[in-house]
């Protein structure tokens, strides 16, 4: 499958801004399930000050803000081809050991709410990739999806014990609890392409555990599924923080409106 996409985000200030710099992954990884056939990234209002490969093989740029710009609109878009592999992507390879993905974050550190979670998938399973589907299964009965609830500081204990949140927080308390139960694991920001509508309000965000046999295999709990081929990976990272497709600071603006535009279709 081809999926066309194109993913629009634009700044908005209110006074003149003294500086301001945004780091942006938006590029699309090429690799198991998916090549990137064409793929750009342009700034009206900034300009890029460095582009680099972080330690999670991400393409990362960064990005300054023009003085004295009253918007910065950041444009992403392109063609990459997909195909079903039931979420598995293989073995292991960049920079990054893949014991680093064992360790806990502030926003994936386990607490009772999730500690207790975990114990309906103590039991006996027939392989590894059971249980951590078994644990999907658990976290999307316990956690209802509801927009509007958290935010992107909000641990995976807090979206546990408020029983409610969004993709990221699923996949936070995912990935808390596949690290207890010893699998390492990942968080993927990228896209997802719906069956009933092609424009969305935002990019999405699921889950990588590695099995033993297989290597890493993914995990989306909103939607109790595997990812397939209507999926596009872009960042990976231990948490939020190390994927987010846009994050930066400013200084000099009183206040910045935001407008994010995502569309996702068959080519």
């Amino acid at each position: 499958m081809i999926l066309k996409i194109s993913h629009t985000t634009k700044y908005e200030f209110n006074s003149p801004v003294n500086y301001a710099l945004q780091q942006v992954r938006l590029t699309p990884k090429t690799r198991q399930a998916q090549s990137v056939l064409n793929w750009s990234v342009t700034f009206e209002g900034g300009h890029e000050e460095v582009w680099f490969t972080d330690e999670f093989n991400n393409q990362t740029q960064l990005i300054s803000v023009t003085d004295g710009a009253p918007s910065l609109t950041i444009r992403a878009e392109g063609e990459v081809e997909t195909s079903d592999t039931s979420g598995i992507i293989g073995q292991h390879g960049g920079w990054t050991p893949l014991w680093l993905y064992n360790r806990k974050t502030p926003l994936t550190a386990p607490g009772p709410a999730l500690r207790q979670l975990i114990k309906s998938v103590s039991g006996n399973y027939p392989d590894d990739v059971s249980r951590l589907h078994a644990l999907m299964a658990a976290i999307s009965e316990a956690v209802e999806y509801k927009s509007g609830t958290t935010s992107v500081t909000t641990t995976a204990e807090q979206a546990v014990a408020a029983g409610q949140g969004v993709c990221q927080d699923h996949t936070h308390i995912f990935l808390a609890a596949a690290r207890l139960l010893g699998f390492p694991a990942r968080y993927v920001s990228g896209y997802l392409m719906m069956d009933d509508r092609v424009q969305q309000d935002a990019s999405h965000a699921w889950a990588e555990a590695y099995a033993e046999g297989l290597g890493w295999v993914g995990f989306d709990v909103s939607n109790a599924i595997s990812p397939d081929e209507r999926y596009v990976a872009v960042a990976t990272g231990l948490d939020y923080s190390d994927a987010a497709p846009i994050s930066g600071l400013s200084f000099g603006s009183g206040h910045q409106g935001l407008e994010v535009s995502v569309q996702v279709q068959q080519q």
